[in-house]
């Protein structure tokens, strides 16, 4: 039996958000090979190998379990997370355009908001929202969440406004190019959670095998995959008019020493990008009755650790001491988010198990 733990749950998420925010960063090490070269690496990785590796190491009967996997749900999960698969590679493209931390507030704030509302709408649940124990409590909390992305999203504006336009042009920074692709990965993440959502037919069929707490990466590969295909066909066929395929070859540009180096970093980014779901289905688990705001919470962590993981790599070293100060505002809004969305969940969960 599952004990529910919603500060646990939190912690979990927060090493998913640090997993995530960082997941992009062993790009930075690649060298020679074009950006759709080294996103089919990632997203091999991200998307199918350690999806099926960690499933087949935590779930019972893992490849069973897919095998008789009711048909609706399997589908459903894997349409819909084919259709994430373009928000992923808008998401990789956006951050060319506008950078790490822009890139980060903008889609991953859409992505808050239509990740928890989504689910609630498809599946029902809305219209109680309000009623349930802790819930006015969660929903400051969310509400919080929402303001910190906001402040941040405009010290992120600051930031650009402090940077020197020379330096912006040399960077490739397109904000209308950047705007839109933001806009298409935040809807589209907030897409894969409904996926997930789909698939939890397929998880609760691996709780009755004795998963427990990992039952959710019994779904986690369907969703991933329709993710993978989607990519994997988008970058053969801009690999092929592009030539860039031929970067997969040893003494055609590269050595193959080059290549294998290439091949650890890419692989490093899509193993992180994967464990932030790992930690994201341990944590989901762990939220009790509150399991809708899991999402939020997961998108807010995301979204303040990547900051940290911008200030780490200097990403605010040029923009003036008002920026920071907006920075620290949105950053410290969104810690007391987490603590308050944790809190009232811990709350519910209390009052439900006590019969209230």
């Amino acid at each position: 039996m599952i004990t529910a733990n919603p500060i646990i749950g939190t912690g979990l998420h927060a090493i998913g958000g640090v997993s995530a925010s960082s997941c992009y960063l062993p790009s930075t090490q690649t060298r020679k090979w074009s950006w759709g070269t080294f996103w089919l690496v990632q997203a091999l990785f991200a998307w199918v190998i350690l999806p099926l590796v960690v499933g087949w190491l935590t779930v019972p009967n893992f490849f069973t379990i897919l095998a008789e996997a009711p048909s609706k749900p399997f589908w459903m999960a894997f349409i819909l997370g084919a259709v994430y698969g373009f928000g992923g590679m808008s998401f990789g493209k956006a951050i060319n355009h506008i950078g790490y931390s822009l890139t980060y507030t903008m889609a991953i704030g859409i992505s808050a908001v239509l990740g928890t509302i989504l689910p609630l709408i498809v599946f029902g649940g809305i219209d109680n929202f309000f009623s349930k124990p802790g819930g006015g409590i969660v929903l400051i909390g969310m509400i919080l969440s929402l303001v910190g992305v906001i402040i941040c999203g405009w010290a992120g504006f600051k930031k650009e406004k402090d940077l020197d336009s020379a330096a912006l042009g040399k960077a490739g920074f397109n904000m209308t190019v950047g705007l839109l692709l933001t806009i298409v990965a935040g809807v589209l993440s907030g897409v894969f959670n409904l996926s997930l959502e789909y698939g939890q037919p397929i998880a609760d069929i691996a709780a009755q095998h004795g998963a427990g707490n990992f039952q959710g990466n019994a779904k986690m590969i369907i969703s991933t995959s329709g993710c993978f295909v989607v990519n994997f066909i988008w970058f053969i066929i801009a690999g092929i008019r592009k030539g860039t395929l031929k970067e997969f070859i040893p003494r055609l540009g590269l050595t193959g020493k080059e290549i294998f180096r290439n091949w650890v970093w890419s692989a490093l980014a899509g193993t992180l990008w994967c464990l932030q779901f790992f930690f994201y289905g341990l944590g989901h688990v762990k939220m009790g009755n509150f399991k809708f705001a899991s999402w939020v919470l997961h998108m807010s962590m995301l979204i303040f650790f990547s900051y940290i993981v911008g200030l780490i790599m200097k990403e605010w070293k040029s923009v003036k001491h008002k920026t920071y100060i907006v920075l620290i505002i949105g950053l410290i809004i969104l810690i007391a988010s987490f603590c308050i969305t944790s809190y009232g969940s811990y709350i519910g969960e209390q009052m439900i198990n006590n019969g209230h």
